[in-house]
C-alpha cells in the first residue's frame, strides 16, 4: 500500500517522506522492519525512535522526532491511526456461505442464505440467523435466539434461549450467553429453593464478548449489554445487569445482580461490583478494587471498599509507613509517661 493511500485510510497527513513509497505492514517501534509503519503516541518512548528500523511512523499531535530517514504521518491520535492501519493490513476474512453437513438446525429456524455455519453447530427452534453471520464449530444455540447481521460466534459458545444478539457482534470461545441467574430463596427448613430465571439477555450492536465469559439472563425482564461495550475474558455479569454504551470491562471482573454500569465506564481487572448499584458515566475503577455503594459520574476510585483514587494513593503511601509510625508513637508515649 502506498504511503498516500495509507494516510487517506487512517485520517492522517504526510509530513515527511515520499507519498508513493510502499508500506506493507504495521508493527511496534521495537520490532518494525523496513517497509513497515510504526507509531509514537507517548513522548516517553521517544528514545526508541532512534533504534527503530521502520520506514514510516505515525506521530500524535505535539510529538516530535529527529530523524530525516523515516516518513512521518501526522495524526490526531497516533495509536488510533496505527490501529486503523493494522485493520487495513489484516482485514477480517470473508465468510464462505455454507452449512456443514454435520450441523443440526431445527426446521422452524430462519437462516439467511449468506451465512457460514461450521461443523457440529446445533441451532434450536424458531431461531433467526441474519445475513453475513459466521458460526464456528461446536456452538450450541438454544430456541428463540436471534443473531444480527455480520456477527461472529466462535467455537464452543453456548447461547441460551430467547437471547438477542445485535449486528457486528463478536463472541469468543467458550462463553455462555443467557445462563441462569444465581437466584435462590431460603425455605423454612433452611434449604435453597431455585428461583426460575425467565428473563433474557440482549447484546446490542458492536458488542464484543471475550473467551470464557458468562452473562446471566434476568430473573424477569432483561440483562442488557448496550452498543459498543467490550467485555474481556473471564468476566461474570450477574442477572438483570445493564452495561451501557462503550463500557470496557476487563478480565476477572464480576458484577452482582441488578448492577447498572454507565456509559464509557472502565472496570479494570478483578473489580467487584456489589448488587443493585449504579456506576455513573465515565467512571474508572482501578484493578482489584470493589465498591459497595453507588459511584458518581466521572469518578476514579480504588481500593476495597473503593474510594477516591487520589485519597487511596495517599492512604497506601501512609500504610507502608505504619510500622515506622507505630514505633514513633510508642516512643512519644514513653517520653510523655516519663515526664509525668
Amino acid at each position: 500500500m502506498k504511503l498516500s493511500e495509507l494516510a487517506d485510510k487512517t485520517n492522517s497527513k504526510i509530513e515527511q517522506g515520499q507519498k508513493d513509497s510502499e508500506i506493507k505492514a504495521a508493527a511496534g517501534l521495537d520490532i518494525a522492519k523496513s517497509g513497515e509503519i510504526t507509531f509514537l503516541a507517548n513522548p516517553k518512548y521517544t528514545p526508541q525512535v532512534k533504534e527503530t528500523e521502520a520506514s514510516a511512523i505515525f506521530l500524535s499531535e505535539g510529538v516530535e522526532i529527529k530523524r530525516d530517514d523515516i516518513a512521518i504521518l501526522r495524526a490526531k491520535d497516533a495509536y488510533v491511526a496505527y490501529t486503523m492501519a493494522l485493520r487495513e493490513f489484516h482485514p477480517m476474512p470473508e465468510i464462505i456461505p455454507s452449512i456443514h453437513q454435520t450441523a443440526v438446525i431445527d426446521e422452524t429456524s430462519e437462516i439467511a442464505k449468506d451465512v457460514e455455519i461450521q461443523a457440529n453447530v446445533v441451532i434450536g427452534k424458531n431461531c433467526k440467523i441474519e445475513s453475513g453471520v459466521k458460526i464456528f464449530p461446536n456452538t450450541t444455540i438454544y430456541d428463540d435466539v436471534k443473531i444480527g447481521k455480520h456477527s461472529i460466534i466462535h467455537s464452543n459458545v453456548a447461547i441460551r434461549e430467547n437471547t438477542e444478539i445485535g449486528e457486528n457482534c463478536i463472541i469468543h470461545n467458550n462463553s455462555t450467553i443467557g445462563s441462569d441467574g444465581f437466584g435462590y430463596a431460603k425455605t423454612e427448613d433452611s434449604k435453597w429453593l431455585k428461583i426460575p430465571q425467565v428473563g433474557r439477555v440482549i447484546l446490542e450492536d458492536d458488542v464484543e464478548i471475550g473467551a470464557n465469559t458468562a452473562i446471566d439472563c434476568a430473573s424477569v425482564g432483561e440483562s442488557k449489554i448496550k452498543r459498543g461495550a467490550k467485555l474481556d475474558n473471564l468476566v461474570q455479569i450477574g442477572h438483570s445487569c445493564t452495561v451501557d454504551e462503550d463500557a470496557l470491562i476487563c478480565s476477572q471482573t464480576g458484577l452482582a445482580g441488578s448492577s447498572v454500569i454507565g456509559k464509557r465506564v472502565i472496570l479494570a481487572g478483578q473489580v467487584g461490583i456489589a448488587g443493585h448499584l449504579k456506576v455513573g458515566d465515565d467512571v474508572v475503577v482501578t484493578a482489584k478494587s470493589a465498591t459497595s455503594h453507588d459511584v458518581e459520574n466521572g469518578k476514579v476510585i480504588s481500593g476495597v471498599p473503593a474510594f477516591d483514587n487520589r485519597d487511596w494513593l495517599r492512604s497506601t503511601a501512609a500504610f507502608r509507613r505504619l510500622g515506622e509510625i507505630a514505633k514513633t508513637v510508642r516512643k512519644l508515649e514513653k517520653l510523655l509517661k516519663n515526664k509525668k
